[in-house]
């Protein structure tokens, strides 16, 4: 694992992963994908871990696909394609079903593979400094691995209009459209991400991980009778739950869960 590519510091249950290569402005490789897929595997093992940062060091959030290994790419077989590809595909179906949740931190330009990134986070909080580019067209590329997160979080009508036309856009744009939830000046970034961990280390991490996961199933199915009992069995299952127990009893007994202690 080449640590020095990325850094993760772990503060009071709040992790931030920082995508390190500002001077290739924290473009991906192989290499990259491989061990950032490893470690927010590791950072979901953790049972302390509460929430998730993604963040880019340096100017930029992400510039997506790194130069040289687009070089080295450029000679791949078909079947040498397929795999990198499907590796990538696995670092964003990765970060989007984290139990964790997850904040993208997004203070610069992310391209390309940078947007899947942000799209993939559960919260996207932008500072207005932010720019946005889906550019793979400009090289006669698409971006298919991120293809189903951007356009879950922008709609078809919008993906299909950034897809073709390559055109950068900025954080008000993107905040517009669903890509990310809030643009904030440069200067109070960091301050808004910290008032939302705040606010989600006071919930139940059992309960948020599947609140996180009720909200991708319900969004992927039909209203039917098969989940309305799918959505009952999990408030039912929830509520005599040890989580579910502390907090309900914690709530009419008037005072604070034992998870925020």
């Amino acid at each position: 694992m080449q640590e020095d590519t990325f850094k993760t510091a772990i503060d009071q249950g709040i992790a931030t992963l920082t995508l390190n290569r500002p001077e290739r402005h924290n473009a991906f490789d192989d290499a990259l994908i491989a061990d950032l897929t490893t470690e927010l595997k590791r950072l979901q093992a953790l049972e302390e871990i509460r929430v998730v940062i993604l963040a880019g060091e340096g100017k930029s959030f992400s510039a997506g696909a790194d130069l040289n290994w687009m070089k080295r790419m450029a000679g791949y077989s078909r079947e040498d394609n397929y795999r990198d590809a499907m590796a990538l595909a696995g670092l964003m179906e990765t970060l989007d079903g984290l139990a964790k949740p997850t904040i993208a931190r997004v203070q610069g330009a992310a391209f390309g593979g940078g947007v899947g990134l942000v799209a993939c986070c559960d919260i996207a909080i932008a500072s207005d400094a932010a720019s946005f580019c889906l550019s793979e067209v400009k090289l006669g590329l698409i971006p298919a691995a991120i293809s189903p997160y951007v356009t879950k979080c922008m709609g078809e009508k919008q993906a299909r209009r950034y897809f073709v036309t390559a055109e950068r856009f900025d954080a008000e744009e993107a905040r517009r459209i669903g890509l990310v939830h809030e643009v904030v000046a440069a200067d109070a970034l960091d301050t808004r991400i910290a008032e939302l961990t705040r606010q989600m280390r006071g919930n139940g991490p059992l309960a948020m991980a599947a609140a996180k996961q009720l909200a991708r199933d319900v969004s992927r199915g039909e209203l039917d009778q098969t989940m309305m009992d799918d959505t009952s069995r999990r408030i039912a299952d929830i509520r005599v739950s040890p989580e579910g127990q502390e907090g309900i009893g914690a709530f009419l007994e008037k005072r604070k869960p034992a998870w925020t202690q």
